[in-house]
């Protein structure tokens, strides 16, 4: 089987970016968006979900951190969607569970093409590092929009703000992980209507 792959190249006036991922080759990641943060959330992504990844954005961020954040998700959800081809023989459903010291997150995944987000995550921070929170939700809401997954994140318990976003990541990159792989028993499309 070919491994499933796709290259995404996104350029507007307000970004430009290039992303590559490969799900059955996990690789160094190379994460270059400008913003310190997201960057370092990007690598926990690419490595707790055993992805290859890299990611360069150049953005404006001169005006914020929004359009770099938001797009990047944008181009990793149509890399996602294309590297799963039809989906046949994937799991589909992916569940996690990730702490970190205090922070607790747990991550929902399908892959059944209808996009959502559920984002039951709340920062007492308005910022980590250089990186405003609220645009974690922009994040993902980008992502399941464009990977036409459904996400269900939920904070269980947490204080640090940086502890909450990490576990939020690696509870989406384990779940993930669990959704793409491919079941060696299963036979087409995983739904009764024969697609997703």
């Amino acid at each position: 089987m070919a491994e499933r792959k796709a290259r995404v190249e996104r350029k507007t006036r307000e970004t430009d970016i290039t992303l590559a991922l490969n799900l059955d080759r996990a690789t160094r990641s190379r994460i270059k968006t400008g913003v310190g943060f997201f960057d370092h959330m990007l690598t926990s992504l690419a490595r707790h979900a055993g992805l290859g990844l890299e990611v360069r954005c150049r953005g404006d961020l001169h005006v914020d951190a929004h359009h770099s954040v938001e797009d990047v998700g944008i181009a990793l959800g149509q890399a996602l969607k294309t590297s799963l081809g039809d989906k046949r023989g994937i799991a589909r459903f992916g569940h996690a569970y990730c702490p970190l010291d205090e922070a607790l997150c747990r991550a929902v995944v399908d892959l059944a093409g209808r996009p959502w987000l559920h984002m039951g995550v709340v920062f007492r921070a308005k910022k980590i590092g250089d990186m405003p929170t609220e645009l974690f939700e922009d994040f993902f809401w980008a992502l399941a929009d464009h990977a036409r997954l459904n996400l269900h994140l939920d904070l269980i318990r947490g204080r640090n703000s940086h502890h909450i976003a990490e576990a939020t990541f690696k509870a989406t990159a384990r779940a993930l992980k669990m959704a793409v792989a491919l079941d060696p028993k299963a036979k087409g499309v995983p739904s009764t209507k024969g697609t997703l």
